[in-house]
């Protein structure tokens, strides 16, 4: 991947953000503080899901800004390295499961050129 596929995160763009939309921007930075605070899961816990599904939504800026904040929070290498192979198994494993639709319209397709 290119880094010049994406624009470069910096603050003037953030703020134009903020500046086009400051209700919803703080409505969002105040969802995203609830969610990634200690609760049932710890946050160290929070921030390896994070890395896990930024991979599968193959989001540049989530799998750099979580990975950071993943090891800020005490994950390992290899954690988070572990927690991208279950991604990949989750994003593989859902073609594999997808694949009964393309194999039920081929046995449809069989039946009906008979």
């Amino acid at each position: 991947m290119s880094d010049t596929a994406y624009p470069s995160s910096t603050s003037e763009l953030a703020q134009k953000r903020r500046e086009l939309s400051p209700d919803t921007e703080a409505a969002f930075q105040a969802f995203s503080q609830k969610v990634f605070a200690e609760g049932a899961l710890p946050a160290k816990v929070k921030q390896i899901i994070a890395v896990a599904v930024a991979h599968v939504t193959q989001c540049p800026y989530c799998i750099k800004g979580h990975t950071k904040a993943a090891l800020r929070h005490g994950d390992s290498h290899e954690e988070l390295m572990e927690a991208v192979w279950v991604a990949a198994e989750m994003r593989a494993g859902g073609a594999y499961a997808h694949s009964l639709l393309a194999l039920e319209e081929m046995q449809k397709a069989a039946t009906t050129s008979v």
